[in-house]
This record gives C-alpha cells, structure tokens and sequence, in this order.
C-alpha cells in the first residue's frame, strides 16, 4: 500500500492497518507496541499547532520518536490557517506523514474551533488545506466525520475540497460530532466518499474484531482501516487483520503472552517517563489487558489501590499466572 504525493512521490506502507492518533492513549510506548505488532502507520498524540508555534516544551515532547516505529505520522489541531502552516513547517523532519484533525468531538478542541467544529465552515477547512499544503512538502491527510450533526452531513463536500488543494488521503470516521462515538458508524459513508474521491480513503469506526476489518473493506473498498479503540489492550487485532488479509493462520494469544506483553508495555513507559508517571498512566492499559480474564474485576480494584510501580508489576504478574480465559 502507498499514498502518493503530488503524483510523484509515495509513502509505502507495510500493512493497510493504521492506528489512530488519541489524545492521552497514542505516546511513544503505545506506537511503538502497536507498530510491532505490524501496524503499517501509528500516529501522534493531537499536537496543539497554537501550542507548538509557541515553543511548549510540553508540546515538543509528544513528537518524541523513535526508528523502530517508522513510519510515523503526526496530527496537529488548530483553526487557524495561517498558525497551522507555521506549524506545519516546524515538523517538516519530525515525521513521515502530516495529519490535520477535523473530526475530534471533544467539547474542549470544540470550543476553540478546532477538530469537528470545522466541519460547519467548509470554507476555512479549504484555506486550512491549502495553506498547510503551502508549507508541508510531504505526505498531507485529513481526519473527517461525516458532518456535524444529521442536518449538515458534507462529508462529500469536505472530500471533494480537500483533493482539490492537494491532501493526499482522507480518514472518515462516519459519525456526525453529535453522535460522539454512540450509535453505530454508517459505513456506507465511507464507500460512498470512496467512490466519490481519486485519492486514498481510510475508513474508521467500530472495528473490534478482526472479520470487522474485512468487512469494512469488504463492504467499503476503503485503502485502509484505523483502528482506535479496539486496540486498547489488545495489539493482537492488528496481527490479526494483517493474517486474514494474508490467509495465515490467526494468532491467538494466551494468558501468558498477555503478561509478557503489558510488562513490556509498562517496561517502556517507565524507560520514557520514569516510574510515577508510568503507574499513574498504566493503570488504564492494564485494565485492558485484563479483559475476558476471570478475576479481571478484583484485579482492576486492587490495582487501583497500589501506591508504587513494583507493586503494580507484582500484582499484575500474579494475576496473569493464575488468571485463565472466561468462557
């Protein structure tokens, strides 16, 4: 797979299967966790473009990489034109590929006009478009949902405009904002943008399962899924839409291999931001991991209760030896 650059240039990707960038979920231990398990993308945290051009160190840091999880792409918000093209130009060599977020629901990203709230102004998503197109040599997507609510679905709209200023793909989550992630996603969304559009499509949106991916391709001819909340404790998805797309056997992961996975994943956290931080931010993680396991339930509790990283690692290695699949 590959998305195409002002038609002379690409970025090859190994696997169709694209993590999604989210806030407080989507660092540097989570992409690099994903990427092992053969996502062809993994994605930024939202960088602030406001908080970037304003030289945040706190910002700075989400861009933080590493090689092993090549290639990356990175995902600014703003509403302003000409602050997201300074931004733009300032990560030029920070990643592979550059993503405008026009989709997030977050009544916070909202009231600064950012994310789905430029979905009511087609208009400024064009002066966005080209004025990031202006400065950003590279790789250009976008990140839509259908509209802004069921009156004013411009999916369509959006698309056609973004091609006309030279984004390279686009990402539908076919939801309006006011669904918030509620309800089921209308696929037929995305197959129709598909059909509407010459440059690549990546679809979003209520893929949990591996047979979800196929069936989204399926039913939507998209050039790739991206996967968000299915991934949350659970990298095996992306293994495992990658086998199905390939006809290996799936990969099934034991009880053990969950363990040996989340006490990696808490490894390279606390490598990256030390051992309050990772205890703090892990517990979620670990949470997830412990889903479909009896015991799951007093597991959660007690972890919540521990006040140090060595004892949240003890915990969780006991758990896991004695922990079995529910049925």
């Amino acid at each position: 797979m590959q998305i195409k650059i002002q038609n002379t240039h690409s970025l090859p990707l190994s696997s169709p299967v694209i993590i999604a960038p989210m806030a407080g979920i989507t660092n540097l231990p989570y992409r690099r966790l994903m990427k092992s398990f053969g996502a062809g993308l993994v994605f930024s945290e939202m960088v602030s473009a406001n908080g970037l051009i304003r030289d945040g160190k706190k910002t700075r840091e989400l861009l933080r990489t590493h090689t092993d999880e090549a290639p990356l792409g990175i995902q600014l918000f703003g509403d302003d034109p000409a602050v997201l093209a300074q931004a733009a130009a300032m990560v030029i060599n920070d990643g592979a590929l550059l993503d405008i977020n026009m989709g997030c629901p977050v009544k916070k990203v909202i009231r600064s006009g950012a994310g789905s709230a430029l979905l009511k102004t087609p208009q400024t998503i064009a002066k966005i478009c080209a004025a990031v197109r202006t400065a950003y040599p590279g790789p250009l997507t976008i990140k839509i949902r259908s509209g802004w609510d069921e009156t004013t679905i411009n999916y369509l709209e959006i698309g056609h405009i973004a091609q006309e200023e030279g984004i390279n793909a686009i990402t539908l989550h076919p939801r309006t904002r006011t669904q918030g992630f509620s309800g089921q996603a209308n696929w037929q969304h995305i197959a129709e943008l598909k059909n509407s559009v010459n440059i690549p499509v990546f679809g979003s949106g209520n893929i949990v399962t591996p047979d979800d991916a196929l069936k989204m391709f399926s039913e939507t001819q998209c050039d790739g899924v991206m996967i968000g909340r299915g991934g949350y404790g659970n990298p095996w998805l992306i293994a495992n839409i990658n086998e199905l797309l390939t006809g290996q056997p799936l990969t099934i992961p034991g009880v053990a291999e969950k363990c040996t996975v989340a006490l990696k994943h808490i490894e390279m956290y606390e490598d990256l931001f030390g051992e309050r931080k990772t205890l703090l931010d892990m517990r979620k993680h670990l949470c997830w991991y412990a889903r479909g396991l009896q015991g799951a339930s007093h597991y959660r509790v007690a972890l919540q209760k521990t006040d140090n990283l060595k004892q949240a690692i003890e915990l969780t290695s006991t758990f896991f030896s004695q922990a079995s699949l529910e049925e």
